[in-house]
């Protein structure tokens, strides 16, 4: 049952407010998305364990990832506003435990309790744009979005590789504890503004420790086969085969509970099938390609840390004016697929062609083909949202959300780890905190940093097969919130 407590009508001046308001709680996640990448390789140094490297940035995906799903039920549960801020909450606390981590195993905790509060705020701020806006003029708010993004996008990679360089990695994390009450505090006047529209769900708790374990036993072999043991080893066979039997049950008790975690009615829809499909294959290509840029920036071109965070502006870039392109496109409705499938294409073929020079010409090259990369990449980020949106029952807007964020999340986690896999082949961590690689070394680096990005650039193919076959339905207009019976 729906349950909507009396609100006054919402101006226009109201719902921007609310927009911006919860996006500065959302740009704790995006920004802790891109100003780590640049300072992998000094952490990885200073705390040792290279190998594990890929970790700081998979646990938080694993962690965010799995519990993405119950923050939309439980925002259908209690209310936005509260759940919104229990997320910001956990996300500062492990941002607290990464900063005064005095080992690698501390810091991939801490990392993995930064993903239990950062998976919830980009799921959160997508449902409370869905509450107060309909698809149809969604596209003014994606607009927001990308700027968020474009000021994440762009201080993030400059001011972790120059903490990383000049201060110290921890002051990372230690920038969360001001960035999240200043958040909080300017949000709670314009967000209590924000309709109270609350339904009955239950909790798929089991789900989500299954999803996490069959993940987690995929992850590991990949961290450990071919450095700890071999990939023919007993160990790293037996997990990988227990993973795929962990995510086979899951996929059969997801038939089970009245409320689990993936409800299989909406992924019945084509559209939002297709659409979730397409955007973790898009972001597998996007996620693996920039966790990755920075360090093979450093490892074969020998850059320092903040020169590595430097050379991220130019992807980030490409990333925030695809986006703001795409959700410009979106407002005045019409074929709102054409760029995104263009996008697709682009990605695909400049991926491969870096995957075809790299190590071989200048690093202005690679910039320029790295930025239209993320150009295309970034087309199809808000339109995706947005077709899951319009095609979910307004009733399900929170778990429709929830649900194709946790797949996209997804597929960053799975890309981590294989493309960690093919890089760590080269035995990259062992000469993590070498900075540029030895002659020896570096042939085979940049054989493995080819085949990274051939498999980038294969993830997009698929990707782009699937855009091609969604439906580009009509936006709605403003609908009534419906009751579930």
């Amino acid at each position: 049952m729906t349950h909507t407590t009396d609100q006054p009508v919402l101006t226009e001046d109201d719902k921007t407010k609310i927009v911006v308001t919860a996006l500065l709680c959302m740009f704790l996640a995006a920004l802790d998305q891109t100003i780590v990448t640049p300072a992998l390789p000094v952490m990885g140094a200073s705390l040792g364990g290279g190998e594990w490297v890929s970790w700081i940035v998979s646990a938080y995906f694993l962690t965010a990832t799995a519990v993405t799903p119950l923050y939309g039920k439980l925002a259908d549960l209690k209310g936005r506003r509260p759940v919104l801020y229990a997320g910001v909450g956990i996300f500062v606390a492990g941002s607290l435990i990464s900063a005064m981590a005095p080992s690698m195993a501390v810091l991939i905790a801490g990392r993995a309790l930064q993903g239990l509060g950062g998976g919830g705020l980009m799921a959160l701020v997508q449902t409370i744009i869905g509450d107060v806006a309909p698809p149809r003029e969604r596209g003014k708010y994606m607009v927001y979005i990308s700027a968020v993004w474009a000021t994440s996008s762009i201080a993030g990679p400059v001011l972790g590789g120059l903490l990383a360089e000049y201060v110290h990695w921890s002051a990372i994390f230690w920038l969360n504890l001001p960035l999240g009450i200043v958040a909080v505090s300017l949000s709670m006047k314009p967000l209590s503004r924000l309709p109270d529209i609350r339904r009955d769900h239950r909790l798929d708790i089991l789900g989500a420790l299954m999803i996490m374990a069959a993940t987690l036993l995929f992850l590991l072999p990949l961290t450990l086969g071919g450095h700890a043991y071999p990939w023919s080893s007993p160990l790293v066979l037996g997990m990988l085969a227990l993973s795929a039997a962990t995510f086979v049950l899951f996929a059969w008790y997801q038939f089970q509970p009245e409320e689990p975690l993936l409800p299989p009615r909406i992924f019945g829809d084509r559209v939002i099938a297709l659409t979730s499909a397409t955007s973790f294959l898009a972001a597998a290509g996007m996620f693996g390609f920039s966790v990755y840029y920075p360090v093979y920036l450093q490892l074969i071109d020998g850059f320092g840390a903040s020169a590595a965070g430097l050379a991220l502006l130019g992807p980030m870039l490409g990333s925030v004016a695809g986006s703001s392109i795409s959700a410009r496109i979106l407002r005045k409705g019409g074929h709102y697929k054409r760029l995104p499938m263009f996008g697709s294409a682009l990605s695909m073929v400049s991926l491969a062609v870096v995957g075809l020079l790299a190590g071989d010409v200048s690093f202005w090259v690679i910039e320029a083909l790295a930025a239209l990369t993320a150009f295309g990449q970034g087309t199809l980020f808000p339109v995706g949202t947005v077709m899951v949106q319009n095609a979910a029952n307004p009733r399900d807007l929170g778990t429709a959300t929830g649900a194709y964020t946790f797949v996209r999340s997804l597929g960053s986690v799975v890309a981590i780890a294989v493309l960690g896999a093919i890089v760590g082949s080269a035995g990259i961590g062992d000469h993590i905190s070498e900075g540029a690689l030895a002659p020896a070394a570096r042939e085979g680096a940049v054989a493995a940093f080819r085949a990274l990005f051939f498999a980038a650039a294969a993830a997009q193919l698929l990707s782009l097969v699937l855009l091609s076959r969604i439906e580009e339905r009509p936006l709605r207009g403003r609908t009534p919130p419906s009751v579930e019976e």
